[in-house]
């Protein structure tokens, strides 16, 4: 089997280059892609639990907690305790944060558009039904069986 022809290959092969593309328009804005995502997971108005931020973006708490100490660095974020449970952390927006956050959301709602604009939705609605369907696979271990 020819790896290019694997659906596996597929699906990396065009994330990585999803990712490379969001990375470079990051870099305009002196950012990466993964502090523009978790800006995107960040509740606004309350901010978001830093628990709950890792598993909502599929990031390890490794990266997660490295991406998070660099955007406080930059003034992107602060880390407030939660009220109700002294031993939880909400991660929340600065106002530099907010306006980043609006550049990411501009970028992401960009190159929808686009691919929108150049694939037939029928062909689009394709994609999601299968991506849906591997996702389901994975989750109920129907790929690996013992």
């Amino acid at each position: 089997m020819q790896k290019e022809k694997t659906i596996d290959h597929a699906l990396r092969a065009t994330w990585q280059a999803v990712a490379k593309t969001y990375n470079e328009q990051a870099a305009k804005h002196n950012s990466t892609m993964a502090m523009a995502m978790a800006l995107l997971y960040i509740d606004v108005e309350k901010g978001t639990p830093s628990t709950a931020l890792g598993p909502s973006m599929g990031m390890e708490a490794t990266s997660l907690s490295r991406t998070l100490n660099s955007m406080e660095e930059r003034g992107l974020i602060f880390r407030e305790k939660n009220p109700e449970d002294g031993r939880g952390v909400f991660i929340k927006l600065t106002g530099l944060g907010v306006e980043k956050r609006e550049i990411s959301k501009s970028s992401v709602y960009q190159f929808n558009e686009t691919i929108k604009q150049l694939i037939d939705p029928k062909k689009l609605e394709h994609f999601f039904e299968v991506t849906d369907l591997i996702k389901e696979l994975i989750g109920q271990k129907s790929i690996f069986k013992e």
